[in-house]
């Protein structure tokens, strides 16, 4: 009986590969190929990337803010974005775009956040404009804003456990020793592999009085103290105790928000200034003027965006004889005006 060759006894065979070279394909099951290969990038992007801890930052939140801690930036003035962007990538090696975006979405220029950890002065975008670009990090300064003293309160008194960066030349903290439940309050997203978050923000007052209340008592009711998220964006909570309830039970669940609005008689106009947080002032107006080309609004004359450095505002002329509680009805029911926020917890 003839002895089998040693490729065929292991699953392996030869393959001629580039200029001459040959390799070897190796046959396993695809469940091994998954484990072996899938399995640690999942886990790496679920853990180290994309979902917030308990500390209620990512890692790229946590690298940035730690290094403008031990630039002194808590407590002394503003420096360029630059140099900023340039001393965290001693930490994050991922690129000064991808550290530059996380500190524009942490900044109070951008306006995406209840509490903003970072005190910025220039053009930092804002959150409920698609269209409105943040300048460049050579343009714009930054510090810490004085609500990160509650960060880096023990910070220097082995609270946390410090590990070494990607190249082993510094140390830096697994978490923030953060003296109230930022989780709760800081809204935030994470897209991972087979798992997302999309946790809303809330009243910092509120969460630290429940949070309080709840250690006194694990009985107590966070409906009581707590009843609904807040946005940086405002606008109306359709609020509904009993999906509230649910949500908080299961850490699933949505509701609606929409925009708040004023009718100006002297001028027959309407003026929009809270929109949902799920939305943008662009993405409500092409709406709206893709409705008036179908024919199914007719009551406005013109409509525009006036927003300025005072905050949010679009506004709505209305045509003659025209029912303003009606107009914002239809709108509300046709377009991101009214939006439902989803929240998903792990």
């Amino acid at each position: 009986m003839p002895r089998k060759r040693k490729d065929e006894q292991t699953g392996k065979r030869e393959v001629a590969g580039v200029m001459g070279l040959r390799g070897s394909v190796e046959e396993q099951p695809i469940t091994e190929t998954l484990e072996i290969n899938y399995m640690p990038y999942a886990m790496s992007v679920i853990v180290s990337r994309a979902i917030p801890e308990i500390d209620g930052f990512k890692p790229s939140h946590r690298k940035l803010l730690y290094t403008m801690y031990k630039m002194g930036l808590l407590n002394g003035g503003r420096t360029k974005s630059a140099n900023i962007v340039g001393q965290t990538m001693r930490l994050n090696p991922h690129g000064d775009a991808a550290i530059y975006d996380t500190m524009v979405r942490l900044s109070r220029g951008y306006g995406a956040l209840l509490h903003p950890f970072v005190d910025s002065k220039g053009n930092f975008g804002k959150v409920y404009s698609r269209d409105m670009a943040y300048a460049a990090s050579r343009y714009t300064e930054a510090k810490l804003d004085a609500i990160c003293q509650e960060l880096f309160r023990d910070m220097d008194f082995d609270t946390v456990d410090m590990v070494d960066n990607y190249d082993g030349t510094m140390k830096e903290p697994t978490l923030m020793p953060t003296t109230f439940p930022n989780v709760l309050v800081s809204a935030n997203t994470g897209i991972a592999v087979g798992m997302a978050s999309n946790i809303c923000g809330f009243n910092l007052q509120e969460v630290c009085v429940t949070a309080i209340a709840r250690m006194k008592n694990p009985d107590h009711d966070i409906l009581e103290t707590m009843p609904a998220p807040d946005f940086p964006t405002g606008g109306e909570l359709l609020y509904d105790p009993m999906e509230m309830r649910t949500i908080y039970k299961t850490g699933r669940g949505s509701f609606k928000v929409r925009a708040k609005w004023r009718y100006l008689k002297e001028g027959n106009l309407i003026e929009i200034y809270e929109i949902p947080y799920t939305t943008t002032a662009e993405a409500i107006l092409d709406k709206v003027s893709e409705l008036i080309r179908a024919g199914k609004i007719r009551e406005i004359g013109d409509m525009r965006d006036e927003t300025d450095l005072s905050g949010l505002k679009l506004t709505i002329d209305l045509k003659r004889g025209a029912d303003p509680e009606k107009l914002m009805q239809k709108l509300f029911r046709q377009t991101t005006l009214r939006a439902r926020a989803h929240w998903r917890w792990r």
